[in-house]
């Protein structure tokens, strides 16, 4: 693509999308593809890119990169037995407890150390993510060439870039207009940084600059795996199934719920789409100046898409009284009920009964299509492919 340089190496990346409790789907596509490898051989991905969850899926894969079967069941095993509390707190006590720290940081002077405001405190998040991620095998999975690069991106709030912090091998810092790649050692502020979704979690401040979730402002989600070296990216989206004709039908004016929903679905999957789109024409511009023997620095990289079968958004009503008690009240003075238009509940349900049914959909997706994505991985010089 546009700016990648020709490398003797081939690599291929693998990209994971945000989306909330959507990501569990990620985890049984990935458990699909792990099911066709020994159980000894290593991450088939050289490079990992994730961005919001997403990132913190690629993070859990980077610690075990030498093991593909043992990080797959790593992360299975925490999404699988997922609980909303280990996220944010979802008890009246501690959410009240939260608005009046919103309603008093409100009134505070703007010189003052204010605390950050939004609507739930996902302290848990970060709890969990100490206790169960080793983060320093990342580093010794690159010495050892068990992987190439991990990335996290995250938007920041200061200047409105989109910020990828990786470790890498080879790979320099990068800056292109309203992103640019930052080298450094990943820690957990930066995954909770990528994983700030706007108004719902509080940003999160790394040195001097404050940072939120990665989709937000990332107008190139392929230009990190790109600048890490890829050839071929394998892309792992979180994107509902377009509605048919007649669902698409609006009978009324949208509320506030269905709005706020939008927002969300257009934050996490429609530049991805709109960048495909762009890698696919630069790739038909590098095919013709090939042709004529024209010299150019640009590759060719290759991309496979894979999105649900299902709708997301009724599957989550499914299990909406699954969520505590104090989280439904809340989302009830925001005007969401269960059968709502507004596809919130799908990115902040997390709870094992439907986190489950996301793995098994995302297994069942997976197997599927493993005539596509295997040739895709193992066969360098495969047509790219998608499926939207």
């Amino acid at each position: 693509m546009s700016d990648a340089k020709v490398s003797t190496e081939s690599k291929t990346a693998l990209l994971l999308t945000g989306g909330g409790a959507r990501t569990a789907y990620q985890v049984g596509v990935l458990k699909a593809i792990a099911s066709a490898y020994p159980r000894s051989s290593p991450l088939p991905f050289k490079i990992l890119c994730g961005t919001s969850a997403g990132a913190l899926n690629v993070a859990g894969l980077g610690c075990y990169a030498s093991c593909f079967h043992l990080g797959v069941k790593k992360i299975e095993s925490v999404w699988r037995n997922f609980h909303t509390q280990q996220v944010y707190y979802a008890d009246y006590w501690h959410l009240l407890l939260h608005q009046a720290r919103n309603l008093y940081s409100a009134f505070q002077a703007d010189y003052a150390n204010k605390k950050p405001v939004s609507l739930l405190d996902n302290r848990p998040l970060k709890q969990l993510l100490q206790r169960i991620l080793d983060l320093p095998r990342i580093d010794r999975n690159i010495m050892r060439g068990h992987l190439s690069s991990l990335a996290v991106t995250a938007s920041c709030y200061n200047n409105g870039d989109s910020i990828t912090f990786f470790q890498s091998d080879r790979a320099t810092d990068w800056r292109r207009a309203k992103r640019c790649g930052q080298r450094t050692l990943l820690g957990i502020h930066h995954l909770m940084a990528s994983a700030a979704i706007p108004l719902i979690f509080p940003s999160v401040r790394i040195h001097q600059q404050y940072f939120g979730d990665g989709s937000v402002n990332q107008l190139a989600p392929l230009s990190a795996p790109i600048h890490l070296g890829a050839d071929k990216i394998l892309i792992i989206g979180v994107d509902d199934p377009r509605p048919t004709e007649s669902a698409d039908r609006q009978l009324h004016h949208p509320d506030l719920a269905t709005i706020a929903g939008h927002l969300l679905d257009t934050v996490f999957t429609d530049t991805l789409n709109s960048d495909i789109e762009r890698m696919q024409r630069i790739n038909k511009t590098v095919e013709l100046l090939q042709q004529h023997q024209i010299a150019t620095e640009l590759k060719p990289v290759q991309s496979l898409l894979l999105n649900p079968s299902q709708n997301f958004n009724q599957l989550a009503s499914e299990y909406f009284l699954c969520l505590p008690m104090a989280i439904r009240t809340l989302l009830r003075a925001c005007g969401i009920r269960q059968h709502s238009d507004s596809s919130m509940v799908s990115y902040l349900l997390f709870e094992q009964k439907y986190t489950r049914r996301l793995i098994e959909l995302g297994y069942q997706d997976g197997v599927q299509q493993l005539d596509q994505i295997l040739p895709f991985l193992a066969a360098p010089g495969t047509l790219a492919a998608a499926k939207t």
